[in-house]
């Protein structure tokens, strides 16, 4: 299987197709290519099918004239649920702070209906993280990413308090803190290894 970037956008839009055959009201998907090697900070999850999937409630929303987010798209309101339910996709804890509805997760009849499409992504995106990395590994990425400074390294988000956020290498936040200018309070990593880092600063 070739591993270059447009076989794999090749197939998210294979697997955009087979979940409009399930939901022809769903927009044709734009631009694939868009959505790799990147991060949804409001989805907070990695390129997958149920990330599609996810992409794919935002389009249905759109295409019906819906306002499943605010806050800057960050927060997924009940109306974002409502539909995502209607795709297959579940949301069993009660909203996120800052995020809302936004970590949904596949049923097990979605799992069913698009094992296949699923299988076939996975194939896809595995080839193209193989490729990536040997790629990276031969790449000069400059003094500032070999040696860990705030030029290099993954940012991940942080939060504060009143549900703004920023991207911020974690070695950089646990240095000293960032303080948000609107409520004047330490932005901080929500997940269980960020939190350590948000109580050192």
């Amino acid at each position: 299987m070739s591993t270059t970037p447009p076989v794999l956008a090749a197939e998210l839009a294979q697997a955009w197709a087979d979940i409009q055959r399930h939901h022809p009201e769903l927009p044709d998907l734009a631009a694939p290519e868009s959505l790799i090697g990147e991060s949804s900070s409001a989805c907070g999850a990695e390129l997958s099918f149920e990330r599609l999937l996810h992409e794919a409630v935002h389009g249905i929303a759109a295409a019906r004239g819906v306002r499943d987010t605010s806050r800057a798209g960050r927060y997924h309101n009940r109306r974002f649920l409502a539909i995502a339910e209607e795709l297959g996709l579940d949301h069993p804890e009660e909203p996120h702070a800052s995020s809302g509805f936004s970590l949904v997760t596949l049923n097990p009849e979605a799992k069913r209906r698009y094992r296949t499409t699923i299988e076939r992504l996975q194939r896809a995106l595995k080839a193209h993280t193989v490729a990536t990395a040997a790629d990276t590994k031969r790449s000069f990425r400059g003094p500032a990413a070999r040696h860990g400074s705030s030029g290099g390294g993954v940012r991940v988000k942080a939060v504060c308090d009143c549900g703004r956020n920023v991207r911020v290498v974690p070695s950089v936040l646990a240095q000293a803190p960032i303080m948000c200018g609107g409520c004047g309070k330490p932005f901080r990593i929500p997940d269980s290894v960020g939190e350590t880092v948000g109580a050192a600063s």
